[in-house]
């Protein structure tokens, strides 16, 4: 692949505050300090080393502010898509003080998939959540004791058996929704989609998580702890760029909603917790009874109160937000792709019958193996989750490129996810592309909606059922009009979806 001629370079980009002395050559390797509980990192094939005085990076870059004024607070993401393109596989981005060396393909995010070499990492805007939500599963630090022990007491929550119990209860919500959807078809009146899919995935990781509804599906205004919670991921995503204008006399305000947003949001979740206390409940059927009510097999320890509170925010909040962008996305694609739409229809009438009334069974939704190809390809282009941060083990090079001991360097996916090494005609939308035998035939990092390792989503396949039982009734329902040619626009806090994404809907004839 020829990629575009870098626009400029930095001499400065992306180093460490801690001085390290690189190896003498770029095939010399570092052994592990001992600390992380990894092996010394392997001999890998490096790239032959670039210049050493930067990398490629955006034109028109300015003393002190950097690349600043080529991204909006609004769409960062999609700033920095437009702006990688022609950068090649590795770029550096600047924001007043602040160097980011971007990963944008397949080759070398495989590279720091590589847990010998490289660590999770929380970028500056989710390790500003850590005040509200401490070490939950998503915030945690890299060995932080918690991490494991939580992860082994809800490990149980997501297993087989455990999704054949849910499954009831998101079909019982899953009915609610499609009937507030007909209603809205008959009236002519469209649907607001993100919003409606927003509430609808709320309400299930709620109900059946922690036996708790937040009743959005009977509501028309958005319930006060989805506005608490969009402002805090909103505020920690501002706060984390360090821009003036959102600090000092200008942010009081910001700061002040900030810390009272965190107040109601722990007392809401404390109340949850009291609530199921007081009925003296010892089942371990949904995530908050394993929490309460079991032991990490491996420390023989429980998880503490607090911590419990902050699994609790982390699921609300990385449990609905992400699979109610997924869920948008295929939305879009579908209204924008008819004959995808008219696939996934017949498919979803030989797999479960075009009555309405008969509901899925669990064994069913698994086997709409198209329709998990449109919500795969749509993450593919649009992954909500829209990248993550790796940290470097050792002193080595990346791409050619010097990357010290602790440094960090960030993955796009929508960028890696468009690598057109890997991807024909990327940025068109086609769900065959992960037909069984073109997966296989792809390297194995080249698509990672989901993330890497042990810190991969423990909560992917009960994301995946919920979305396919969704799309499944709402395509076996419903014919989508794209009657405003939606042009998308995203919604940017710590994950991404559509925003004012309104669809008008009639009942299938």
């Amino acid at each position: 692949m020829t990629h575009g001629q870098p626009a400029g370079s930095d001499a400065d980009v992306a180093r460490c505050p801690v001085d390290h002395v690189l190896p003498s050559s770029p095939s010399e390797q570092r052994p592990s300090d001992g600390k992380t509980g990894h092996a010394a990192a392997a001999p890998v094939r490096l790239l032959p080393p670039m210049s050493l005085n930067g990398l490629p990076r955006p034109s028109g870059r300015l003393p002190y502010f950097g690349d600043l004024f080529k991204f909006s607070l609004k769409s960062p993401v999609m700033d920095t898509v437009k702006m990688g393109r022609g950068l090649g596989p590795l770029f550096s981005r600047k924001i007043l003080n602040r160097h980011v060396v971007v990963v944008a393909n397949a080759e070398l995010l495989g590279e720091i998939c590589d847990e010998a070499r490289y660590a999770k990492h929380l970028v500056p805007a989710v390790s500003m959540l850590r005040v509200g939500v401490g070490d939950g599963l998503f915030t945690a630090y890299d060995g932080e004791p918690n991490w494991q022990k939580a992860h082994n007491v809800l490990a149980p929550a997501f297993t087989q058996g455990a999704m054949r119990h849910y499954h009831d209860t998101m079909v019982e919500l899953s009915t609610k929704f499609v009937q507030r959807w007909g209603t809205l078809a008959d009236s002519g009146v469209a649907v607001d989609v993100t919003r409606d899919t927003t509430r609808l995935t709320l309400e299930t990781i709620a109900v059946t998580g922690f036996g708790y509804s937040f009743s959005v599906l009977e509501n028309e205004q958005e319930h006060p702890f989805v506005s608490a919670m969009m402002r805090t991921l909103r505020f920690a995503r501002r706060e984390a760029m360090h821009l003036p204008f959102t600090m000092g006399w200008f942010g009081r305000h910001a700061i002040a909603q900030q810390a009272l947003d965190q107040q109601y949001l722990a007392r809401e979740v404390d109340d949850v917790i009291a609530r199921r206390l007081a009925e003296k409940d010892t089942s371990t059927d949904d995530l908050l009874g394993l929490m309460l009510n079991s032991v990490d097999p491996a420390s023989g320890e429980r998880l503490d109160d607090t911590n419990i509170r902050y699994q609790i925010l982390t699921f609300l909040v990385a449990g609905h937000e992400t699979t109610s962008g997924a869920l948008s996305f295929a939305l879009y694609f579908l209204a924008k792709n008819p004959e995808v739409f008219a696939k996934a229809r017949m498919e979803v009438d030989a797999v479960w019958g075009s009555d309405p009334e008969v509901t899925p069974t669990y064994e069913q939704v698994a086997k709409l193996r198209y329709v998990r190809r449109v919500f795969d390809e749509a993450l593919r282009l649009w992954p909500t989750a829209p990248g993550f941060a790796r940290k470097s083990r050792v002193d080595q090079y990346l791409g050619g490129h010097p990357i010290k001991k602790n440094e960090w360097v960030i993955a796009v996916l929508p960028l890696i996810h468009r690598d057109p090494d890997v991807w024909e005609n990327p940025e068109v939308f086609d769900p065959d592309r992960f037909l069984p035998e073109n997966v296989r035939t792809r390297p194995a990092h080249a698509y990672k909606p989901w993330g890497i390792g042990d810190r991969a989503c423990i909560g992917r396949q009960f994301a995946v059922h919920e979305a396919l039982l969704v799309l499944g009734r709402i395509i076996q329902r419903f014919d989508l009009h794209d009657s405003f040619d939606y042009q998308l626009q995203l919604n940017e806090a710590l994950t991404i979806k559509p925003i004012d994404f309104n669809l008008t809907l009639t009942r299938r004839v």
